[in-house]
């Protein structure tokens, strides 16, 4: 546990905007949470035992605690059951918020609450629907509940938290020491909330694994148990697993080197994971970006994608990756897919090879042309993303890269892209291609 507490300290941040960064792309992602309440319909179902709900609905934000507590102090809500869909949001804001429904000893829950049409001098009435998302720190609002659970048409999911105004590409950011020692102390409060009410270690543990370059992870059912989510009764008793052991130097698996370009035309620069830049690719210019590839947090390798200017219009993709096994990732024999997505927009690309190097490297190489509305809209003014994803036989892989660099580099494409290609300084490249690569050219 406490190997994936350090790693996530890090890189995140100042404890004003610490957030669990929402993925969802839901509908009202930046409205605010609000609260309205209901009696459960319909009347003629529930009779006598229809409960009261507390309809929470939105983004967690730092006023969320107080707009609770305004709407709250005049009602009399014993027994009442809270009813959340949120995104998440504030890690400060949901540990506040949480413990004002503690205080006044509600009940939670996952669900979306439809109004009805009321009769007569009759209190507003809703029905309840279980297919409905608690996100992020929406999940360790749930725990505030003195009885919760989660309907099986419910997802309660989790990520990591993150700086707010640096989690849409969180690894071209830079981060302080300051930003190290406010997090860790904000890691304890979260982790001193978590045993208040009656959770497990094992949920913060489990939210701390997942970057946010990662698409959240839904806890299965066996995780909502064991983890105390729910506070009925667990059927049968579970044993914790023992931490995985740290690799040694011995078993450290091989990582792909940075490309050194050597005497490399001006303007060129190398491929990095901070940003986007215009490198020099076998002698054609292309916009590149490296990045992490991980599996709910953990590194099974990194990949290579370099966007160029096509003969046809639109842009030429070229993805390089290699992959390792995880502790909880078997290396694959082959991927078979390899597909892109920005500004609504899909390319597929075609997998030209997949192949093992010594038993314990997968290489892939795929290419293919990808519209210009895709890479143009990435690129716009503002904060978006790429969705680069994988799959193999029983595996599938989704991560997230941010835009940082896109919009300053792509003029710089287009100006290279007017030189004919044989015109073009060819760098050198600091190691030869071999295996799959090769090959594949």
């Amino acid at each position: 546990m406490f190997r994936s507490l350090t790693a996530a300290a890090a890189f995140i941040g100042a404890a004003a905007i610490l957030v669990f960064p929402a993925a969802s792309g839901a509908s009202g992602a930046n409205d605010p949470m609000h609260f309205v309440l209901r009696q459960q319909g319909p009347a003629q179902v529930c009779g006598t035992a229809c409960r009261t709900y507390v309809v929470a609905s939105g983004a967690i934000t730092a006023d969320t605690p107080a707009a609770f507590r305004d709407f709250a102090k005049k009602l009399n809500l014993k027994g009442a059951l809270v009813v959340l869909e949120s995104e998440g949001g504030s890690v400060h804001g949901a540990i506040t918020l949480g413990r004002e429904i503690r205080r006044l000893g509600l009940d939670t829950t996952v669900g979306h609450v439809t109004d009805m049409k009321a009769a007569p001098g009759e209190a507003p009435r809703g029905i309840f629907d279980a297919h409905a998302d608690c996100e992020s720190m929406c999940s360790f609002v749930l725990l505030a509940g003195v009885h919760r659970a989660v309907p099986a048409d419910a997802r309660v999911m989790v990520h990591q938290i993150w700086l707010g105004d640096r989690r849409e590409d969180p690894t071209a950011a830079t981060y302080s020491a300051e930003d190290l020692v406010l997090v860790q102390r904000d890691i304890g409060r979260l982790a001193i909330y978590t045993a208040e009410m009656g959770g497990s270690m094992d949920m913060l543990d489990l939210s701390l694994r997942i970057p946010p370059w990662e698409p959240m992870h839904t806890m299965t059912r066996a995780e909502i148990e064991r983890m105390h989510v729910e506070t009925a009764p667990v059927a049968k008793a579970t044993v914790a697993a023992a931490p995985p052991a740290a690799a040694t130097a011995s078993q450290a698996q091989p990582q792909p080197q940075p490309v050194k370009l050597m005497n490399a035309p001006a303007g060129f620069a190398e491929i990095s994971e901070r940003s986007w830049g215009v490198v020099d690719q076998a002698g054609t210019a292309s916009l590149a970006r490296r990045h992490p590839l991980t599996v709910e947090g953990e590194e099974i390798g990194s990949f290579d994608l370099h966007v160029s200017c096509s003969a046809g219009g639109g842009y030429d993709a070229v993805y390089v990756e290699h992959r390792h096994e995880g502790d909880d990732a078997p290396l694959p024999r082959a991927l078979r897919s390899v597909t892109l997505r920005a500004a609504g927009q899909l390319a597929r690309l075609k997998v030209v090879a997949s192949d093992r190097h010594d038993d314990d490297d997968l290489v892939t190489y795929a290419t293919g042309t990808i519209p210009a509305g895709l890479i143009d809209g990435f690129g716009a003014q503002g904060d978006h993303s790429l969705f680069v994803e994988t799959k193999s036989k029983d595996m599938l892989t989704s991560i997230r890269l941010g835009n940082t660099g896109v919009a300053a580099s792509l003029p710089r494409l287009a100006a290279a892209c007017a030189v004919p290609s044989a015109q073009q300084k060819r760098a050198d490249l600091g190691q030869p291609k071999t295996g799959a690569i090769a090959s594949a050219k």
